[in-house]
């Protein structure tokens, strides 16, 4: 194939008539998408219950709408290519675990966004997610905050000398903090429990960390920032 012939295919697959006319509609798509994406991850941040950083999750939501958006957007008028997406998915796997239902509730919801607005339904797609975010505030009103935590702690501890909940629980009141157990997984050898936390300062994590230390040397703490924690 010489340079003359090369010019013409080149032209033809940059410039489609079709796909040019289409184009604005498309980016205006993506934009929306990209929009959607961040209220819905505002919205996660502050009415989300999940003991994962909701902040650091949240930002999967953006790639995800635009990404799902322009995926449906290509496929949505050959069906040879909505085959070849299917065929392309049955093939990948997602090794990280979705500990929280809550987590996967909201990447349906990022989906379904990216579905409704690479099939042009922008107008059903604003107007659903209004409704679902609204549905949202108003189950968080209802249920209100039971409690004012404002840190995220979980506690492995290994056999032979594993800790029971009991006894962390009565760490956390002797150092005088509020806490309600929200996770407990326990294996013949290890512990895992995570509690929502209500910390004044920083003096009661230490003396809270040094009681554990004291029933068990090898005890892990972590701490996950929520609210802030005055010194």
């Amino acid at each position: 194939m010489n340079t003359l012939q090369i010019q013409p295919s080149l032209r033809d697959l940059l410039w489609n008539p079709a796909t040019v006319t289409s184009l604005p509609g498309f980016l205006l798509h993506l934009g929306l998408a990209a929009l959607l994406g961040l209220i819905l991850g505002q919205a996660y941040v502050y009415f989300g219950q999940s003991l994962s950083n909701r902040r650091l999750f949240a930002r999967n939501f953006l790639l995800l709408t635009v990404t799902t958006t322009l995926v449906i957007s290509i496929v949505k008028s050959s069906l040879a290519l909505s085959l070849g997406l299917v065929g392309a998915l049955s093939i990948v796997r997602f090794r990280a675990a979705i500990k929280e239902p809550e987590e996967l509730a909201f990447l349906f919801l990022a989906i379904g966004i990216g579905l409704g607005l690479g099939a042009s339904q922008a107008l059903t797609t604003i107007a659903a997610l209004a409704v679902i975010l609204g549905l949202i505030a108003i189950r968080s009103l209802v249920r209100g905050s039971p409690d004012h935590a404002n840190l995220f702690v979980t506690v492995s501890s290994a056999a032979p000398v594993k800790l029971s909940a009991t006894q962390i629980l009565e760490a956390l009141t002797a150092c005088g903090a509020k806490a309600n157990l929200k996770r407990f997984d326990e294996t013949p050898d290890q512990l895992e429990a995570s509690f929502l936390v209500e910390f004044n300062e920083v003096k009661q994590l230490e003396k809270f960390n040094q009681q554990l230390r004291a029933l068990n040397q090898g005890v892990k703490v972590s701490c996950m920032d929520d609210r802030g924690l005055n010194a």
